[in-house]
């Protein structure tokens, strides 16, 4: 037995034993925010995602500069890799895309956004990255369409292809930045009977229809004489599906209509047909992005209907740069970039924690 003042004798410390202290859980939680989807959204707004996206670009940021997205099929589904740096942030967003989760009343999309400080590179938040992309996604396309929405005189008329979140949500955050009520909305449904409570099908008894059409909108059948009604009487048609083919026929829209096409994000899979694409202005994020991975494109080039000379860039449409026709068709076709979260994330940050 040691006496009861007996002490041990110093000994160095072994090789890295002040780093692993310095990298203590107790160091983390006090130089670090962490930020839920909670104080995300009450920090940030539909439309301030849509300025701070903006402003980067306006700012000089060029998309083509971003660095590599990485897609890794696991199991159970996606693992994705998105690292940027914009300005002075840099940050990465890992995120799991699980096919299963909905049977097991989980989110498709899960994750988290790391960020990092721009000089000592040392991480400085962690927010929700499924809050995030929340926001950023529908951002992203309203950025992308703002400047050819001034083509239109009055209230907007949308139809919505996809009844899930992102349908939903490309709804609101267009609603956050224009200017007046929409004239109506209209959401296509390829199975109306599992539409959610944030939007009514629309049957043909009116009775039927509940008091959330008038907030949200309505919704028809794909492949319905309801949605060829609507579809001639649109200004904007979002197509948020994971469709691998039309959503609608070329000559079913206005030659004046603007496009979001964001639903799907492979070379083989398109929801705009090609005939439109001929006819139209198709904005892109990134061209070599776009060539690899925006099926809308990759198809309409192969098909004759579209050449890689004819895409032109987000970045010079939001800085006047590009020449818009609104006598056009113009289609806006969006994959995501890593950048996106990042430009996002850095204005979240700011507010949250001033």
């Amino acid at each position: 037995m040691f006496p009861a003042n007996h002490k041990a004798p110093t000994r160095p410390n072994p090789r890295g034993s002040r780093v692993r202290r310095d990298l203590s859980g107790s160091w983390w939680n006090s130089a670090h925010a962490l930020l839920d989807a909670d104080r995300i959204f009450s920090v940030m707004s539909p439309a301030d995602a849509v300025n701070a996206l903006s402003s980067a670009l306006v700012a000089g940021f060029d998309p083509a500069d971003d660095l590599s997205r990485v897609v890794n099929p696991i199991d159970k589904g996606q693992l994705l890799l998105m690292p940027s740096e914009v300005g002075t942030g840099i940050g990465i967003k890992v995120m799991t895309l699980g096919r299963d989760n909905p049977e097991r009343g989980l989110p498709v999309i899960q994750g988290s956004y790391l960020m990092f400080d721009g000089d000592t590179l040392a991480p400085t938040a962690v927010l929700d990255g499924a809050a995030l992309t929340t926001l950023r996604t529908p951002a992203v396309s309203v950025v992308g369409i703002r400047p050819a929405l001034e083509r239109f005189d009055g209230p907007l008329r949308l139809v919505v292809f996809g009844t899930g979140p992102q349908g939903t949500s490309h709804v609101d955050t267009l609603a956050d930045v224009v200017s007046e009520p929409f004239a109506d909305v209209t959401f296509v449904s390829r199975a109306p009977e599992n539409v959610g409570d944030d939007v009514t099908f629309v049957s043909r008894a009116p009775e039927n229809v509940g008091d959330d059409v008038i907030s949200r909108g309505s919704v028809v059948a794909a492949g319905s004489p309801e949605l060829d009604a609507v579809l001639t009487r649109a200004d904007v048609v979002v197509c948020a599906t994971p469709a691998e083919e039309p959503l609608f026929s070329a000559d079913a829209v206005r030659s004046d209509v603007v496009v979001i096409a964001m639903g799907s994000h492979s070379p083989g899979a398109r929801e705009v047909p090609g005939a439109l694409m001929a006819r139209a202005q198709v904005v892109v994020e990134d061209v070599e992005t776009a060539l690899r991975e925006a099926g809308d494109v990759v198809l309409a080039i192969a098909d004759g209907d579209l050449s890689r000379d004819d895409l032109l860039l987000m970045k010079d449409v939001v800085r006047g740069d590009a020449e818009l026709d609104p006598s056009r068709p113009l289609v806006f076709k969006t994959v995501g970039m890593p950048w996106q979260d990042l430009a996002v994330a850095q204005v979240v940050l700011e507010r949250a924690t001033r």
